[in-house]
């Protein structure tokens, strides 16, 4: 079959998913989308029954369906969202809960109800990644007032309750050893229909605290072919598109396309304690090989971002407290040293990015060879320092929106993800000062002296932060634009 023939088959396929009452909608065409309902294409069907101890907690978030205690703003510091106020006393914070608050089944937001769903949440097996290694009790201090104990002093606890696998759900909702979302949430859509790896559907919900959704519901399909999503969008049969493949993108209208940054850096990890990398000279030769535009034109056809460092654009703060990194070694040459570099084909641009960079090195006098598997293959040689050098696609901030974690998880002597096999004192001295220091303008330049502390090593080398490329139509207005991918139809995404 014809690769047009296959992308007319997709798009018939999807034009019938979204098929509903037989009423012509806005655009002429017959199916949902009519009486202000919004149609979005995801890219991938829940994992868990849309259950908001898994990652499928992100579409709930997305949807604007299930919310939590606080949510982040463009700095990933807490604002208020179910809670007003919190304030901290050593390893406890208390929370004040908003008035006038009512779940989808027309019960009431208590201290009770959000103790129940933390206390859900804290007990699970597998836990919440957010709650990983943090002991956390939830217990009502009055009918508004909720207390938060951990294990130890944590400051990151507002950021923490953020994490959507943390949403505040109705007691319907538990039922024995599962969690049902649907009719449960608070925000502007309920959901009302789940069809496993299909479909969902969501309508307004009237009495929803923070005013009445501008979009009457939202009408959801999972799409995993990304030429198919692009063809939906490009035909009208969608209107918003959470992912559009960069092979699509230049084959769609610009101006039905956002460049989103992610908090995602493609990385060069270097082996600081076995092999030819163990010489600080030859990771400086390198870096200094490293040629990271050629890899963004050639790869990501311009649709990424330079790096600066290992923190990208998404955190816009990054760039601007961030000065030159010192180093004191100078680069030695290669003179034919041989390095594996290893990657994995699980993102598809990773295997072209590492054939680019064997070029580079080899022109600046390395001998290279690639190992190149699927990642459950290959992440356990990589953590056990098994290669050279290891291409990687990293997430930089983790669910609590903060990125001392991931730097200390990378980067600190008994770091859990720790590559590079890094085990330098300076190092680790300004890891252990940013994780512990209170949040604010204090921890982004604590977080931002222990990245140049990193990279004065040369133990990574950052290439390139990636984006997601999200397709609206034309009519549509307000769709959030979010690096972290927690919110994509708010209470103000409409159709014009």
């Amino acid at each position: 079959m014809t690769a047009l023939a296959l992308t007319t088959a997709a798009v018939t396929l999807l034009t019938g998913c979204f098929a509903g009452t037989g009423d012509t909608g806005r655009d002429g065409k017959t199916g949902a989308g009519h009486d202000g309902r919004l149609r979005v294409a995801m890219m991938q069907p829940p994992r868990s029954g849309l259950s908001p101890l898994s990652d499928d907690a992100f579409k709930l978030s997305r949807w604007s369906t299930a919310e939590t205690l606080v949510r982040l703003d463009r700095d990933g510091n807490a604002v208020p969202a179910l809670a007003t106020t919190w304030r901290q006393a050593g390893p406890t914070w208390t929370f004040t809960l908003r008035e006038g608050v009512t779940f989808h089944d027309g019960t009431a937001l208590t201290a009770e109800a959000v103790v129940r769903s933390l206390t859900t949440a804290a007990k699970a097996s597998p836990k919440p990644r957010i709650l990983d290694g943090v002991a956390l009790t939830a217990r009502a201090t009055g009918p508004r007032t909720v207390t938060v104990t951990t294990g130890t002093a944590d400051p990151l606890v507002p950021q923490r309750l953020s994490s959507p696998q943390l949403s505040i759900l109705a007691a319907k909702a538990y039922r024995g050893g599962t969690v049902n979302p649907v009719g449960a949430g608070t925000g502007p859509f309920v959901l009302v229909r789940a069809e496993g790896a299909a479909a969902a559907t969501l309508d307004r919900y009237d009495s929803y605290w923070g005013g009445r959704a501008k979009a009457s519901g939202i009408d959801v399909r999972y799409v995993p072919d990304g030429t198919a999503r692009a063809a939906a969008l490009r035909s009208g049969e969608v209107d918003i598109v959470e992912a559009v493949p960069v092979s699509q993108a230049r084959l769609l209208d610009p101006e039905l396309i956002t460049e989103v940054p992610m908090p995602r850096t493609n990385t060069l990890y270097l082996n600081t304690r076995r092999g030819p990398f163990k010489d600080p000279a030859l990771r400086a030769a390198a870096r200094q090989a490293v040629d990271a535009r050629a890899l963004v034109e050639g790869v990501y056809e311009g649709r990424a971002d330079v790096a600066g460092g290992l923190l990208g654009p998404a955190l816009p703060w990054a760039a601007e407290l961030r000065t030159p990194v010192r180093r004191a070694q100078e680069p030695a040459a290669p003179k034919g040293a041989t390095i594996t570099i290893g990657t994995f084909t699980d993102r598809a641009e990773l295997p072209e990015v590492a054939q680019l960079l064997q070029q580079q090195l080899q022109k600046a006098g390395f001998t290279v060879k690639l190992d190149v598997r699927e990642y459950a293959t290959i992440e356990a040689d990589a953590l056990a320092g098994k290669f050279d050098a290891f291409v990687l696609s990293r997430a930089t901030v983790l669910d609590s929106g903060d990125p001392a974690a991931y730097l200390y998880s990378d980067f600190a002597g008994d770091g859990s993800f720790n590559i590079a096999q890094l085990a330098d004192p300076a190092v680790d001295r300004a890891l252990t000062t940013a994780t512990g220091t209170a949040t604010g303008e204090p921890r982004r330049r604590a977080v931002i002296a222990a990245e140049a502390a990193v990279l004065a090593t040369d133990a990574a080398v950052p290439m390139l932060h990636e984006r997601v490329i999200q397709g609206d139509a034309a009519t549509v207005v307000d769709a959030a634009h979010d690096p972290r991918e927690r919110e994509l139809v708010t209470v103000d995404t409409h159709i014009r």
